[in-house]
């Protein structure tokens, strides 16, 4: 029986099957392409401008909101500082393709001198945080915008933003005693708080705007942004709003202020007006001045190399840097000295035969009235402005005593509660001379001191301070500028300020007031002709400091020295004695007498103040000083 045969594989049934699954599979897969052909003609055609919209809608980022800075006004509401509308130029560095070529072609477009286009080029390479626009350019013309507008498509990365900017309507007689606010620079940037200055540009570099930074700044607001491919903000999301900076009223009077500029007449000096009960600065004047708006939007290279190397120095503040040897103004104030330490009485009488002599030495310490003033009392002293008196007393006091008295005056300190840059300038003492000089002090060096000569150096606000606390009767009020921050008004009487100066007898400050009067309106004053028809009683006392030594038998003649050789001149004064409402020091450099060239300053600063007399004739004024002949060397 022949055996069947099995079959294992059937070849041709496998075949059919394999071919059959290949088309099912070709169909799948050019229906799965048509089908995707499709979907993409769909999206790319017919369905373009819906989604070319979304994906242009595709950036979200946060923006600070930089706060308005606060407004400075003047005691009286006369504004001094404001912002004004203006246009910057800002570059996001992420977004520009080609910085170099950016740059390159916004100095065409803007037509930028050769001395700025390195500082333009440094600005675009301040680091901040990603996406946060860098300030090129502030205050734009409108033909430079203009110019940007047209090549905006050319621009990628650059915007023209609308801000506002520091403005000073006073800017020059204002310029030391504001300061003013400029770029924040890299070093600066490193030390503030990130968040709270994101968008802000400018911080205050000097004077007030730098000491109350804090409060006139504010705090920065952010909002979140929805922006298209090119950066172009489609809608807001969210916002925080900015709080803008508190206000700030100053003690200073505009009018007082502008004044005292103009009474300086562009000649290098300081005038400062202090309230003594309150503290106030009323007028802070330092000259000559300089364009601080200048350095709001970044002063050019020339331009404020020419501020520096002026020799009237128009960037120095002199009225609280200014350092000067304050002669024979100090004279009431060692008179006060000399009571409180017991060393003399108001009725002690010397014999001035002209110059005064140290035990045992032949050298002569001369008056400035050479023949001398005969029996001089304390009174009479400061009425003449007698040297040999005050020789006497300092050589009497000894150095210890005298530096621990005018100390208390404020003299070698820095006075001002809220006075940005101040100098303490320098009260001379043993301790210093051997730290400075490594040399111990000589008697002779005591003498100077006794009529402010020497080592000792002050500053005009100084001078006014101590003025103040004369006026006081000893009672010690700090100055400052600050007279309200928003609506709350700042402390009359400010803390840590010095101890008050007490006399076993209070009747001596009337004897110091005395002499002090007698300065202005008795027979030998020394500032006898600006005391005519005064309305009111006032307290004065002339200097003149000498800006080098003259030998034993040299004299003074004005008129064979260069011009920055001869003497300064000062003054101080406060009124009316009864209850003093203002105190002034005056100094004016290279004028000569302070009887002459400074009494009358302070004298038409006085009168502005109590007699409401602010609109002065200062071309009579000159020629009034120039034909006052009572002006004596050394007083």
């Amino acid at each position: 029986m022949r055996e069947r045969r099995q079959v294992l594989k059937n070849t041709h049934q496998e075949v059919r099957i394999f071919r059959l699954r290949s088309l099912l599979a070709l169909l799948l897969v050019v229906a799965l392409t048509a089908t995707l052909m499709g979907r993409l003609a769909y999206l790319q055609v017919s369905q373009h401008e819906v989604y070319i919209t979304r994906s242009e809608k595709n950036r979200v980022r946060v923006e600070p909101l930089p706060p308005t800075r606060g407004l400075i006004y003047d005691r009286n509401g006369e504004l001094l500082a404001e912002n004004r509308p203006t246009y910057n130029l800002m570059l996001v560095r992420e977004r520009v393709e080609d910085l170099d070529a950016t740059l390159n072609l916004l100095v065409e477009l803007l037509a930028l001198p050769e001395e700025g286009v390195e500082a333009f080029r440094e600005r675009s390479r301040q680091r901040t945080r990603p996406f946060q626009p860098a300030l090129l350019m502030s205050d734009l013309e409108e033909e430079q915008i203009a110019h940007l507008a047209l090549n905006r498509h050319r621009l990628p990365g650059v915007e023209v933003e609308a801000q506002l900017l520091r403005y000073y309507p006073d800017a020059e007689m204002l310029s030391h005693a504001l300061g003013y606010v400029g770029r924040i620079n890299a070093e600066e940037l490193a030390n503030l708080d990130p968040g709270n200055y994101a968008g802000t540009h400018f911080i205050g570099k000097t004077g007030v705007e730098r000491f109350y930074e804090d409060v006139l700044h504010g705090q920065a607001g952010l909002r979140k942004v929805e922006t298209n491919a090119r950066g172009r903000v489609l809608r807001e999301l969210g916002r925080t709003d900015p709080v803008p900076g508190e206000n700030l009223t100053l003690t200073i009077d505009r009018d007082m202020q502008k004044l005292g500029y103009e009474l300086l007449d562009g000649r290098r000096g300081s005038i400062v007006a202090i309230e003594p009960a309150s503290g106030e600065i009323l007028a802070l004047v330092s000259a000559p001045g300089f364009d601080s708006n200048r350095f709001v939007t970044g002063i050019d290279v020339a331009s404020y190399q020419a501020l520096q190397e002026n020799i009237d120095l128009p960037l120095f503040n002199r009225a609280i840097r200014g350092q000067y040897p304050p002669g024979s103004t100090i004279k009431p104030f060692l008179a006060i000295a000399g009571l409180a330490e017991g060393v003399i009485t108001p009725n002690r009488v010397i014999n001035d035969p002209g110059y005064f002599q140290l035990p045992g030495d032949t050298r002569r310490y001369r008056n400035w009235l050479r023949w001398g003033h005969g029996r001089v009392d304390m009174e009479r002293s400061i009425e003449v402005s007698n040297n040999t008196y005050y020789y006497t007393l300092a050589h009497e006091m000894g150095i210890d005593r005298l530096h621990e008295q005018m100390t208390a005056f404020g003299f070698g300190q820095r006075v001002g509660h809220d006075v940005f840059g101040e100098s303490a300038a320098l009260m001379p003492s043993r301790e210093w001379k051997r730290g400075r000089f490594n040399q111990p002090w000589y008697p002779g060096e005591t003498v100077s001191v006794g009529i402010g000569q020497g080592y000792w150096q002050v500053t005009p606000l100084q001078l006014a301070t101590a003025t103040g606390v004369l006026a006081n009767r000893g009672k010690w009020v700090k100055p400052r500028l600050a007279k309200r921050i928003g609506e709350h008004e700042q402390e009359a009487v400010l803390p840590e300020t010095l101890g008050d100066i007490e006399l076993e007898n209070e009747e001596w400050w009337d004897r110091v007031f005395s002499g002090a009067e007698k300065v202005m309106t008795g027979s030998e004053g020394t500032a006898r002709r600006t005391g005519v028809d005064l309305e009111y009683r006032m307290g004065g006392k002339s200097g003149t400091a000498q800006v080098f030594s003259l030998g034993q038998d040299q004299r003074y003649n004005a008129d064979e020295l260069a011009e920055r050789l001869r003497d300064h001149a000062l003054f101080v004064a406060y009124a009316p004695l009864e209850d003093p409402q203002i105190a002034v020091s005056v100094i004016v450099e290279n004028a000569g007498g302070g009887s002459t060239h400074a009494a009358h300053l302070a004298r038409a600063m006085t009168d502005a103040w109590l007699l409401d007399d602010k609109d002065l004739d200062v071309e009579e004024l000159r020629e009034e000083m120039e034909n006052d002949d009572t002006s004596v060397a050394g007083n």
